[in-house]
């Protein structure tokens, strides 16, 4: 989906200050970067085709995103506008989401074979960055932005703690044999502090960077690049979790889900999993 340019020319002075405005509210209520930027993006495209804030012009924003969007990119630009909304002080105004169908099937998870041949080929080619960024999104079920954050410190003390909206705090867990090998990596990296993940100049690693590099660690090694992306280790990691722990109450807390519902997804088998199934059964 092609990305729709913002004739930021056309908003006035006192929208941009009100848009300023709306960015510190947001810093102020703990949002994080991308969120910002993604709200921010929202609000300012809305206010650059229609100046007034009215429930008519809301629905046309609506219908606007609908037609250019798939529904869960149309639901995460709500949620923006919703919290454009309640920082104007017009709770009224919010806009219902758009009904989404969730598939009974996850899609574009790498299996655990495939994991466990990249483990093995980038811990041979010495890309122990990578290594250790693919094993602990595998056996922790963080997203990329949060494995960002993780510094030296929290892999040294096994934990880390992060903190979401409304001031929740989810602490993740890092196992002992990932960290005990994680440990041995710093000792002979001569590091005692700082980000967990830097690039080849010494700066913490983007997560543009771990998303390029994987997709050409996938062509290098011959695996499907569909499934060698981030979010791919977080669907193990819950799958592989929900398989030995039939609690979905704590893998709803562990993958920082707002709702349990958000889990269940994890109840279902992969679709490839599911083609394998029946190829099995159905064979009359």
């Amino acid at each position: 989906m092609r990305k729709t340019a913002l004739p930021t020319d056309r908003l006035s002075e006192m929208t941009r200050q009100k848009l300023s405005r709306f960015e510190a509210w947001l810093l102020r209520n703990g949002k994080s970067y991308q969120t910002i930027r993604s709200y921010l993006y929202t609000a300012r495209l809305f206010l650059s085709m229609y100046p007034e804030v009215t429930h008519d012009n809301l629905m046309l924003y609506k219908c606007y995103l609908i037609d250019r969007y798939k529904p869960s990119t149309v639901n995460l630009r709500i949620r923006a506008m919703n919290c454009f909304m309640e920082f104007l002080d017009l709770p009224a105004s919010r806009v219902l989401m758009v009904r989404l169908q969730q598939k009974p099937f996850l899609e574009n998870v790498i299996s655990q074979a495939d994991y466990e041949y990249l483990k093995k080929c980038l811990l041979r080619d010495g890309k122990l960055t990578y290594y250790f960024a693919v094993r602990i999104m595998a056996t922790t079920g963080v997203r990329i932005s949060e494995l960002l954050q993780i510094h030296v410190e929290d892999m040294i003390r096994g934990q880390m703690d992060l903190y979401s909206k409304g001031d929740k705090i989810r602490r993740v867990y890092f196992p002992q044999n990932v960290q005990e090998a994680c440990q041995l990596w710093l000792q002979n990296e001569k590091r005692t502090s700082g980000s967990l993940f830097l690039n080849r100049f010494g700066n913490p690693i983007t997560t543009n960077g771990i998303r390029d590099q994987l997709k050409v660690f996938a062509l290098r090694y011959n695996l499907d690049p569909s499934v060698v992306h981030p979010h791919a280790f977080r669907h193990l990691f819950a799958k592989n979790f929900i398989e030995k722990c039939d609690d979905i109450a704590l893998l709803s807390d562990i993958l920082g889900h707002e709702s349990i519902e958000t889990t269940r997804i994890y109840l279902h088998k992969s679709s490839t999993e599911q083609q394998n199934l029946f190829n099995q059964i159905v064979n009359w």
